[in-house]
């Protein structure tokens, strides 16, 4: 009986082989390459827009003459002399609100400059240009400034300063800043991660370690998996129903004296971001308990441990970098969603920080939403400049998610 067996390449069969082999590695290597290549030109080309909006040339007007308020150059004013400008130029019940909301003497100096140019000189923005336009074209927009608007200052702005990070939001855009913003994403996400964390991880420990291999759990399995490809707005909607309306007077305050009776709240849109990560959570936490070593289990089992000490003592311990990981990096999806926040009811406009968890709120994607939609060329600079902190808090969970990876790794 006869039987074909492929025979080794010999020679110059075998030169040939080899070769074509080299030649398939490379043309794959060159693909590889060229993904990589692509992918960082699109990071680069989306950097440098947000980049080219948040910097560039503005030509302003003050509606009011600086020298109707004082003899001073606006840029050399004091802090003594801006509290009094203040105090003799504006209404008493201007004043007095303002001084409600944070003691006037108690302002910065920026602050209280803030209030002279838009409440007194009010700055009236004629054209702004990108930062591409203001370093290649510089000379032509100065000229281009001086004939059109002859009585207009231009300057070089940098729409991201201190001052941005720390203001609220203002129907100006000259005075926009993103403080309430900021602080109603950071609410979110703390309301978000104490409901999903605790719930997501005890759900994952029961699925990898208690629950019986047969087909209940296998649905269970299939449809976390699909609840994690659900898109936002449906969660959105969930929420909606369930904790804006359903469940109106808890989340609103109502069982707890408070006298707003609408659930659209801080509490309302954090437990409905907690609701859109948790599938995430439990499957990356059963990803993390499932990779601890079985070896472990069965050495705590050989001397007598139970399986809850097993589970609490060995392997919860060794899976939790694996755990806080993917839990950050979940979170990082919360702090970009606007479709379900836009359907719980967040505020496009708000000046009034959050102090709890049943106060009304606004989010930074809201925010810079609602920036993009104005037709003024200067909104869209604050749009580009909230859209870069949105990415500093973004980079900054994922650094979080690697710092505590590697500190619980150290530690084990």
């Amino acid at each position: 009986m006869n039987q074909k067996t492929d025979s080794f390449p010999e020679g110059s069969d075998f030169y040939s082989a080899l070769k074509k082999r080299y030649r398939v590695a490379s043309i794959w290597q060159i693909l590889f390459l060229s993904a990589l290549f692509v992918a960082m030109i699109s990071l680069t080309a989306l950097l440098y827009n947000v980049m080219d909006g948040a910097f560039g040339y503005i030509a302003y007007e003050y509606k009011n003459d600086p020298s109707e308020f004082t003899f001073t150059p606006v840029n050399e004013l004091s802090k003594e002399e801006l509290l009094t400008i203040l105090q003799n130029n504006l209404s008493a019940g201007a004043y007095k609100k303002l001084d409600a909301e944070q003691a006037m003497p108690t302002r910065s100096q920026a602050d209280l400059m803030n209030l002279f140019l838009e409440r007194l000189l009010q700055i009236d923005t004629k054209q702004t240009w990108s930062m591409t336009e203001s370093i290649l074209q510089g000379n032509e927009i100065r000229q281009e400034a001086k004939t059109n608007y002859p009585e207009a200052r231009i300057e070089f702005r940098s729409w991201l300063t201190p001052q941005f990070l720390v203001s609220s939001l203002s129907s100006r855009a000259e005075f926009a800043g993103v403080r309430t913003a900021v602080l109603g994403s950071l609410w979110l996400v703390g309301i978000a991660i104490a409901f999903a964390l605790p719930i997501g991880t005890g759900a994952a420990i029961y699925l990898q370690e208690y629950a019986p291999k047969n087909w209940f759990t296998a649905i269970i399995q299939t449809n976390l998996n699909n609840l994690a490809g659900v898109p936002s707005i449906v969660y959105g909607m969930l929420g909606l129903a369930v904790f804006v309306r359903l469940l109106e007077p808890f989340t609103s305050g109502g069982i707890f004296g408070l006298t707003d009776a609408n659930g659209r709240t801080v509490l309302s849109a954090g437990l409905t971001m907690g609701i859109l990560v948790l599938p995430l959570i439990i499957i990356n936490a059963q990803e993390a308990i499932k990779a601890v070593p079985d070896s472990l289990r069965q050495a705590s089992f050989g001397v007598g441990a139970t399986r809850w000490q097993t589970v609490w003592y060995h392997v919860l311990p060794n899976a939790l970098p694996g755990i806080l990981t993917g839990s950050i990096l979940a979170l990082s999806r919360a702090l970009g969603e606007t479709a379900p926040l836009i359907v719980v009811g967040a505020s496009t406009f708000i000046s009034v920080d959050p102090d709890g968890p049943f106060s009304k709120f606004t989010a930074l994607p809201i925010q810079i939403y609602q920036w993009t939609t104005r037709a003024q060329s200067e909104f869209h600079a604050v749009a580009a400049s909230g859209i870069i902190v949105l990415l500093v808090l973004l980079l900054t969970l994922n650094a979080s998610a690697i710092l505590l990876r590697n500190r619980f790794q150290r530690k084990l």
